[in-house]
């Protein structure tokens, strides 16, 4: 069994976008501060690595025009308030005022996007570390003009970076979505493990998926908003194109595969034969670690031997099955599915087989082209005052929320007033970053700050009381940047176990290094925190179950439309490749914004969590019913059958499409009856149906008794 190396772990780690971007921002930030440090001018030095660290929050992965774009807007706020701040710190009550302003109006920067909240993010930050600053005006400008410079440093540097090499990210970012879709085959392949926990691994499996989702998300905006990608000019472009089509059909296949898992082990544990594809399963995802390593590191992926030999041993195996099956000890319906799941992953392996041939006319000229519309793809995001004015209304929960940041705001610089510590924009500065648009995750980033705080705290107070080689201590200083901007996307606890120490270290350059420094870091962050957290349960609330009633709404609509496009390809013998694409792309993402949203509603209190038991039901039968549409799809592009049409099937189509709506008009309109709706059934269709050649009508009537459940469970729930 081939285990991924630690030796590897490290090496993805490496290669991947958050250590580029953690690489990246620490070099913007220290630069600037240790050349002018060479000539006497650190604290000229320090406000220019503050403009580039204010910056640098919007610099996330994404496509450049967008982060270049992001970055300018972001420059020019930062130096007017940069410099209005410093022009009305004097007075508490007119910096307190600005401070609630700036908060509200920024914090609502939350409906352009996730872009542009961190945009408003960067100019509250720029504020908050100014507030205690009090110089005179000329200071003020000149103080402005630097954070200015910085700002528009880092903007170069990271501009300048991307024309080095601008496929690296979206070479990163494809091999990260890659490396999730390989963790949920080998989440799947669990499913054939003995004495399995079923519930668990589809609890994982859901999130999983909404992992995958998200990365292929993210690939999709690079691939599609890239001008390198656009104008398709170059054979790097066309072959992560390439290899990013085929990556989504294949977890369309994973996710095809959807059986009774506990009836194949009732039946076939004592043959033993489930352990052979439970390893052939977690073989083609080690193929895709490999593929994805490849990406990173530019080399060229080789197929294991291993892997085609576990295949070809697992069809030998399933028929000496079948063969030595003479007493009927195996149903007939259960080898039938074996030699189905055996089929799907030679498509799968079929599959990653065509993507390693991409790695072999990587640099050629002659690698085709995918086919792919790919406006249709993006999102357009619209930056018009209209939306804010829609906004401003107690029913947006953007508006809420930047209520609840106006007070919490206000509150917190009047409690750093009160306190008078020798660094209290500490606590608006916990409050700023913890503060969230739902309870659920504020909760968690509330969590995440209060450890890696209080363990970073204690880590930097032994560091600054053992280690007195100043070289030594730049080194630690070093490696704590880069890993508090290293994770600070991945893993927030790590991110701010490192920054903790990395921002004793720095103040122990400064003169300022003392174990009172780090108690009193520890305590603006537990007040903070505390003011955060209550806020967000007491103040304006926003709850998940507010908005599960969409949610719900928007996977059956996608369901449906999936499903109908699907239904085409038999019916009308000819479908738009295109619609069927975005109909299956828009399961994915509808099925991501609810598993999420159901994870999210474990954190809040027990009261606010509404029809928990009847939205599980429904996230797992949405899913089931994806699973089954997946597979139809797939049928009808990898078999051939003996039916001339299919048309016998329509009725129990239309009924399926019938359920759906029906349950769309449940849960708009709270019904709490169920209507007498009957099932068609498969003896109804008038098909001839031969033993073996039932898979397409038998795949209609699971769909259907699928769309039958979800129907009845929409009667349940009143939103």
């Amino acid at each position: 069994m081939q285990i991924r190396q630690p030796i590897r772990n490290i090496q993805d780690f490496l290669l991947s976008t958050y250590f580029a971007d953690g690489l990246r921002i620490t070099i913007g930030v220290l630069l600037p501060s240790l050349i002018l440090a060479q000539f006497g001018m650190l604290t000229y030095g320090m406000t220019l690595s503050l403009g580039a660290l204010c910056v640098s929050v919007v610099d996330s992965p994404g496509p450049m025009v967008h982060r270049r774009n992001a970055m300018l807007v972001t420059t020019a706020l930062i130096f007017v308030f940069s410099i209005l701040t410093g022009l009305t710190n004097k007075s508490h009550y007119f910096i307190g005022f600005l401070l609630a302003i700036s908060s509200f109006i920024f914090s609502m920067f939350y409906i352009y996007g996730v872009r542009a909240a961190s945009v408003g993010t960067a100019v509250l930050l720029i504020m908050v570390l100014s507030i205690d600053d009090v110089r005179p005006w000329q200071d003020v400008l000149i103080h402005g003009f630097m954070v200015l410079a910085g700002s528009l440093w880092y903007t170069g540097l990271s501009y300048f970076v991307y024309r080095l090499r601008p496929f690296r990210l979206v070479q990163q970012s494809l091999s990260d979505s890659i490396l999730e879709v390989a963790e949920f085959l080998r989440e799947k392949a669990k499913f054939y493990h003995q004495n399995n926990n079923y519930d668990k691994t589809y609890a994982d499996l859901i999130q999983l998926q909404v992992l995958v989702h998200e990365k292929q998300d993210a690939v999709r905006e690079l691939l599609f908003r890239t001008r390198e990608m656009v104008r398709d000019s170059s054979p790097e472009g066309r072959f992560l194109l390439l290899i990013f089509v085929d990556m989504v059909d294949l977890f369309e296949q994973v996710m095809s595969t959807y059986y009774n898992y506990q009836q194949l082990h009732d039946q076939f544990d004592k043959a033993g034969i489930l352990s052979d594809y439970e390893m052939a399963i977690k073989r083609i995802s080690y193929a895709l670690d490999d593929i994805a390593f490849a990406l990173k590191s530019g080399g060229k992926p080789v197929l294991s031997k291993r892997l085609l030999i576990e295949i070809e041993r697992l069809k030998i195996k399933i028929n000496q099955l079948e063969t030595n099956n003479t007493n009927q000890e195996y149903s007939t319906i259960g080898i039938i599915a074996l030699k189905n799941i055996e089929v799907n992953i030679e498509n799968i392996l079929s599959r990653v087989k065509t993507i390693y041939s991409y790695f072999k006319v990587r640099t050629s000229k002659d690698i085709r082209q995918a086919e792919v519309d790919r406006e249709k793809f993006i999102t357009r995001q619209k930056f018009d005052f209209d939306l804010f004015k829609d906004n401003l209304t107690y029913s947006s929960s953007t508006f809420r929320h930047s209520l609840r940041v106006t007070v919490v705001m206000s509150l917190g610089f009047i409690v750093s007033q009160i306190l008078n510590f020798s660094h209290s924009y500490w606590i608006l500065l916990t409050i700023l970053v913890i503060s969230k648009p739902g309870f659920s995750l504020t909760k968690e980033r509330n969590y995440q700050r209060l450890i890696g705080t209080t363990i970073g705290a204690f880590v930097g107070m032994a560091v600054v009381s053992y280690v007195h080689d100043k070289h030594a201590l730049f080194i630690i200083l070093l490696i704590c940047m880069i890993g508090s901007y290293s994770f600070q996307r991945k893993n927030y606890v790590v991110s701010v176990l490192f920054m903790t120490p990395y921002i004793l270290i720095l103040f122990d350059f400064l003169g300022m290094g003392s174990i009172a420094l780090a108690r009193e870091r520890i305590y603006d962050t537990f007040i903070g925190s505390g003011i955060a957290l209550l806020a967000s349960y007491s103040l304006f609330p926003t709850w998940e179950h507010e908005k599960l009633k969409e949610a719900m709404l928007n996977i059956i609509k996608a369901n449906k439309a999936y499903y109908e496009q699907v239904a085409r390809m038999y019916f009308e013998k000819a479908y738009n490749r295109t619609d069927y694409k975005l109909a299956r792309k828009e399961v994915f993402v509808s099925t991501a914004n609810l598993a999420s949203l159901f994870q999210r509603m474990f954190s809040e209190p027990k009261s606010k969590q509404l029809y928990i038991k009847e939205v599980h039901q429904f996230t797992a039968l949405s899913h089931l019913l994806s699973s089954y549409i997946a597979t139809l799809s797939l049928y009808n592009k990898e078999h051939e059958f003996t039916f001339e049409s299919f048309d016998a099937l329509k009725p129990m189509s239309n009924n399926t499409d019938y359920l759906l709506d029906a349950s769309i008009t449940n849960l708009l309109d709270g019904k709490s009856t169920i209507d007498n709706v009957p099932l068609i059934r498969l003896n109804d269709t008038g098909l001839s149906i031969q033993k073996g050649q039932d898979l397409i009508p038998e795949q209609f009537d699971l769909i259907q008794k699928v769309a039958y459940d979800i129907y009845k469970l929409s009667v349940k729930v009143k939103l």
